[in-house]
């Protein structure tokens, strides 16, 4: 059994919030430069090229990519060999998105309750979800979720007989229907399987996945390019302006589900796929 001093949760959490905030992924980066080859558009390009030079201003002035620094969504896998000592772990990593934000002067997003919209003042409650796993290590993904693009997700209940079909007509018309909302070009997490709940977070955690990554299971990696190339060809564009280059991925994650339902949930996220990972 190892024992863990929640101290390391509350620094390491505290350090992400800030990273991921500031910095943008090379992930990102890479996809982006790809994607201003590819871009029919001068608009588009000239667009993605701003956004890669407010990548390099936040760096340089130790800033925030975005202003809508999110709501912080943690990804915690917790070796089951693990014992934490001097506190709670959830209090710790809400102590840690507490000390983040402050210090990293991060915009204070979070209302404690979602129809009398007060502000918690130090963007807690942190929406955490936890897998227990083999070892005596933890891993955290910490991905601040802007709402701007988190407005424009959707789940629905398919029939079985919808099949594949039915699958990517709702990805393309919650796509279409965003429109420039979710300041494209966008990364898609598709979720598949599962119940209602189980499919959002599938596509929660897509979204978690270094961009232009692929699906291990080869049929879904066909329709993660069926659906980039359906997505594409909506001709949306960078900022909604028009142009080739919607999304710069689709993700798509699966699970085993019910043998009356096909669940699928499709979660939106702007061009900075915000994520960090450490492994303690």
């Amino acid at each position: 059994m190892r024992l863990m001093d929640v101290k390391v949760i509350i620094d390491a959490v505290e350090k992400m919030c800030i990273q991921a905030n500031i910095q943008l992924g090379m992930d990102v980066v890479k996809a982006l430069k790809e994607s201003i080859e590819k871009e029919n558009s001068p608009i588009g390009r000239e667009i993605m090229e701003k956004l890669l030079r407010n990548a390099e201003i936040a760096v340089e002035q130790d800033m925030p990519i975005c202003q809508d620094t999110g709501m912080a969504v943690f990804f915690i896998e917790v070796g089951q060999e693990i014992q934490f000592t001097g506190g709670n772990l959830t209090e710790a990593i809400n102590e840690g998105v507490r000390r983040g934000y402050r210090e990293g002067y991060l915009r204070k997003s979070v209302v404690l309750d979602p129809l009398q919209r007060k502000n918690s003042g130090d963007n807690t409650p942190a929406i955490i979800h936890y897998d227990i796993v083999p070892g005596n290590q933890i891993k955290i993904i910490f991905a601040p979720k802007g709402f701007g693009s988190e407005n424009m997700s959707a789940i629905k209940m398919l029939n079985p007989s919808d099949g594949e079909k039915g699958v990517l007509a709702f990805v393309e018309e919650t796509v279409f229907k965003a429109g420039p909302n979710p300041c494209p070009p966008i990364v898609v997490g598709v979720g598949i399987g599962g119940t209602m709940e189980k499919a959002a977070l599938l596509a929660k955690r897509a979204l978690t996945r270094e961009i232009g990554s692929s699906n291990e299971n080869e049929y879904y990696q066909a329709l993660e390019k069926k659906l980039l190339q359906k997505v594409n060809n909506l001709g949306i564009g960078p900022q909604g302006l028009g142009g080739n280059t919607t999304a710069l991925a689709v993700h798509v994650e699966a699970f085993p589900t019910h043998i009356a339902g096909l669940p699928v949930a499709v979660n939106i996220n702007c061009h900075a796929a915000r994520h960090v990972e450490v492994t303690l």
